[in-house]
């Protein structure tokens, strides 16, 4: 199984995206089915790939964008073109099996399409934002998680070094008491010399 990348996206991975998602966006299907296949050839979730689309990518390919949206609504004319028309239909005679219906003019199929369509882009996008935002706020969870617990190992290591130096001074004092009592029984032990002046002058060594 292979596992989801979490690194850095680099250009290459960034042109593929922008080249899928036009696409989509050209053949009328969703930015969500672009997302998902751009995430199975990167290895990356599709909400990974929905949050760099809206927070960096879209932004470099806005011109590219209009010209997809563009070629949609040509692509979508000529779908409709092969369509009976308001206008053939309102002719068919009164017992034709199609159902007439009263089209209003200043509405027309092209332009609900593209409401739809752009409506559909946006709760998508919205979703996948809101997808990615709660998988930071996870990992940032996880961070604060991970902080509090290295603080509490901080503070106990600090504790236990304070201990330690302490046992260490306490040990140098021993040491140094036992050091001058070896020097003061040393000092015991040897004999005490005295000098004192001869008849002629000179200093002798006495040994008590």
């Amino acid at each position: 199984m292979t596992s989801t990348r979490q690194d850095a996206w680099n250009q290459d991975e960034d042109l593929l995206l922008a080249e899928v998602v036009l696409r989509h966006i050209r053949e009328g299907s969703t930015q969500l089915h672009a997302f998902e296949e751009v995430g199975k050839q990167l290895s990356r979730t599709s909400a990974a790939c929905g949050f760099r689309w809206n927070s960096y990518v879209r932004k470099q390919y806005k011109s590219g964008i209009e010209i997809a949206k563009k070629q949609r609504k040509e692509l979508k004319k000529q779908v409709t073109s092969l369509v009976a028309s308001p206008e053939e239909i309102n002719s068919l005679p009164e017992n034709s099996k199609i159902e007439k219906k009263e089209v209003d003019p200043n509405i027309s199929f092209q332009k609900v399409m593209d409401f739809l369509s752009d409506l559909n882009d946006q709760v998508e996008s919205y979703q996948l934002e809101k997808e990615e935002k709660k998988k930071q706020q996870d990992n940032i969870s996880d961070l604060e998680k991970k902080v509090y617990y290295l603080a509490s190992e901080n503070e106990k290591l600090s504790l236990e070094l304070k201990t330690i130096e302490n046992d260490y001074r306490s040990l140098i004092e021993i040491m140094e008491r036992a050091r001058k009592m070896v020097v003061l029984q040393e000092e015991e032990r040897q004999p005490k010399v005295k000098f004192q002046m001869d008849k002629n002058g000179n200093l002798e060594r006495i040994e008590k």
